[in-house]
């Protein structure tokens, strides 16, 4: 049997401008995605098959399908998914002639650390696990498929934090990020999944946005991150950032909508308006996650839970 990991991720800094250069601060999370392969005999004059379960974090089966190995038709299929599965399967076969050439019927069993609809990287931890199960590289698989920045990529094979940039060209670098302040720091789900196709189109759909100028302030801003030690300073670097990518998206900050009373910063991470944010709080942890679960908000990680 093979079996594979990779991490979950959360976009800290540089949410949509990093598809056009901007650094961006992300960091991997404990839960992930598991992937284990094994094969059985075929008999007789049997054709290939390749029978894949997908299970979520409680334990059910949410993908159930069935291809013909040789072109990765499909066979049979219950649960949603099954037309991107094969898609991906395809372009694996496109990137490495002699992924499944072996004449054996293959199992395959995938399952989740988080709840699906948290927006830790489902897609993005599928396709890291598959390309080191098919020997590929993992940014092509994702930009021929899924698309997007790849920073989710690097975060399912890191084990510390990251400084991503796509362009000029792709650079991932591994650099220590643990506040003094970590404590302080939450993370709360929205549970308003978002969808990050739908998001970036949004993003381009504001032509008036002076994006270099943006992109060099929030590259001062996710610099002057790393080096803070104080939550003080690191809540004015979230705000500032908040209010740049609202101007950009012209939409208004999750604190507005949501939180206004909160005595905190609250940002958003990745897609706006939807899955995670970051809360600062210098509260007690008690009166903090009574705030949120008071407003609805159930799901509340502290940073040494979500975070490696």
């Amino acid at each position: 049997m093979l079996q594979f990991h990779s991490n979950g991720k959360l976009l800290l800094t540089g949410e949509y401008y990093v598809l056009e250069g901007a650094k961006a601060l992300a960091i991997p999370t404990k839960l992930g995605q598991s992937l284990e392969v094994s094969h059985s005999p075929i008999e007789g004059n049997e054709t290939p098959i390749l029978k894949w379960k997908s299970y979520d974090v409680e334990g059910n089966v949410w993908l159930n399908a069935n291809f013909h190995v040789s072109d990765f038709n499909i066979l049979s299929s219950t649960g949603d998914g099954t037309e991107r599965l094969q898609q991906i399967l395809q372009q694996v076969r496109k990137q490495n002639p002699n992924f499944l050439q072996n004449r054996q019927h293959t199992h395959v069993k995938t399952q989740l650390q988080f709840a699906r609809n948290w927006g830790l990287g489902s897609s993005s931890t599928l396709i890291s696990n598959i390309a080191q199960w098919a020997e590929i590289d993992a940014f092509e698989l994702l930009e021929n498929t899924f698309g997007g920045s790849g920073y989710d990529i690097a975060c399912a094979q890191s084990d510390q934090a990251i400084l991503y940039q796509k362009k000029p060209q792709l650079q991932s670098q591994k650099i220590d990020f643990h506040p003094p302040f970590h404590d302080q720091l939450y993370f709360v789900h929205l549970n308003k999944k978002q969808n990050s196709r739908d998001a970036i189109r949004h993003f381009y759909e504001q032509e008036a946005t002076p994006r270099q100028k943006n992109i060099e302030v929030m590259n001062g801003i996710t610099e002057d991150m790393l080096k803070t030690k104080h939550l003080f300073d690191f809540e004015i670097f979230l705000q500032m950032h908040e209010q740049i990518i609202a101007k950009s998206l012209q939409l208004k900050m999750v604190k507005d909508l949501y939180f206004a009373d909160y005595w905190g910063v609250v940002k958003s991470l990745g897609a706006w308006g939807g899955d995670f944010v970051l809360a600062t709080s210098r509260l007690s942890e008690e009166k903090t996650l009574t705030y949120f679960q008071q407003k609805g908000f159930e799901t509340i990680l502290k940073w040494e839970e979500m975070v490696f």
